[in-house]
């Protein structure tokens, strides 16, 4: 028996005990901590143990928060999947700006994340990712990248300018991804493979499955890695992925860091690095949610090898980074939100290394987003809550 033959039946084994296959929006299986993750969060690695860590809620809002942002003046923009941007003031009101098109909000498609240009006060420039109608069938529609400008009065959004759509639209609703950082002057973006993971994630003539990197305007950067190349979606960044749902730069390396659901096991953390090839369907340490076999490999040469995985899975959405001291011992580490497990999941890190795990807060809520707010605190988005800061008691 091959090596990674071997690899993927272990994995396959560590399931049977999982969860039945998953409702289409999002519903992944449960997880536990590897025993070497265990022991390395019982051994006292960690300095700030999950008995220390409480959240106290700093918006109440009862609908699905998408995406959430702070703006340079502390105050929160933040979407509303079924179609509204909230400009959520440091007292905890919110008003809804004007200005935003249709998006089709079914399944796992809404409005979804958003992010103010490095020099909002300056421009005033949001940009925006949702899942776009096609103009001429209500039943098909598309991952979309767009920009606005933040009126003066602060009530409406001007200029709704599309950067990037994905084509073509399809009757799927599930799989658009969709997370955006900034880095280096240029806008990465993330998109799901639409559910046509036979077709998009491999495809580089395709759009779905990938990490794409545009500039402000829309414009594709000529130093893209297929920027040259006949055929291919000129914007693509990596390829091979399956629904990314979290996109966060290392603070201190630069370094473009993501994380995906997984089918019925599988969820990945991945170093997103240009022109490489992620492996998905091709490879995967996940099952279909039926039990069957994906693919035997866990493994293939010229694909990359996630730097952590979870067996079973915990379906993530939003990650960040910890910096400052307000979480002893943390800083560096990411947080993760868990949407079917309803918890944060703080990943302890040295170097690339993910050295422990915990979980935190349990029963908190679906965590949808994950945030490093400007005073250092973790602020996440909890679907039938509003947004926590989780604090140390």
């Amino acid at each position: 028996m091959s090596f990674t033959r071997l690899l993927f039946l272990t994995a396959f084994l560590i399931q049977l005990g999982s969860c039945a296959p998953p409702p289409e929006n999002e519903g992944e299986s449960n997880t536990t901590p590897a025993p070497d993750r265990a022991a390395a969060a019982a051994d006292g690695s960690m300095a700030l143990t999950p008995a220390a860590v409480g959240s106290e809620t700093v918006f109440d809002y009862e609908d699905i928060l998408w995406g959430f942002q702070f703006l340079p003046d502390g105050r929160i923009i933040a979407t509303d999947k079924g179609g509204k941007v909230l400009l959520i003031t440091n007292d905890g009101t919110a008003a809804e700006l004007s200005g935003v098109p249709p998006v089709k909000n079914v399944g796992q498609g809404g409005l979804l994340d958003v992010l103010p240009h490095p020099d909002f006060a300056a421009n005033r420039t949001v940009f925006f990712t949702y899942s776009e109608p096609a103009p001429d069938d209500a039943d098909r529609s598309g991952t979309a990248v767009a920009s606005a400008r933040l009126s003066p009065d602060d009530t409406a959004l001007e200029n709704w300018t599309v950067l990037y759509r994905i084509s073509p639209k399809t009757t799927k609703n599930h799989h658009y991804g969709s997370r955006m950082v900034f880095h280096d002057g240029h806008l990465f973006f993330t998109v799901g493979d639409r559910g046509e993971r036979e077709r998009n994630p491999q495809d580089l003539s395709r759009d779905g499955g990938k990490v794409y990197r545009i500039a402000p305007d829309g414009s594709i950067p000529a130093d893209n890695p297929f920027a040259d190349r006949d055929g291919a979606k000129t914007a693509t960044w990596s390829y091979g992925h399956r629904n990314l749902q979290g996109l966060a730069i290392h603070p201190e390396t630069g370094a473009l860091w993501e994380h995906e659901h997984g089918p019925r096991g599988g969820d990945e953390i991945n170093l997103i690095e240009p022109g490489k090839n992620y492996g998905w369907p091709e490879i995967t340490y996940g099952i279909n949610y039926d039990g069957s076999q994906i693919t035997e490999a866990v493994a293939r040469e010229g694909m990359e090898q996630p730097l952590h995985y979870w067996v079973p899975s915990i379906a993530p959405s939003g990650m960040a980074f910890v910096t400052g001291e307000r979480y002893p011992g943390w800083s560096g580490d990411l947080i993760v939100g868990s949407l079917k497990f309803m918890y944060l999941r703080h990943v302890a890190l040295d170097g690339q290394d993910v050295t422990g795990e915990q979980i935190l807060l349990k029963n908190l809520g679906r965590a949808r987003d994950v945030r490093s707010g400007p005073d250092g605190w973790i602020y996440a988005s909890i679907e039938g809550v509003g947004i926590v800061r989780v604090t140390v008691k």
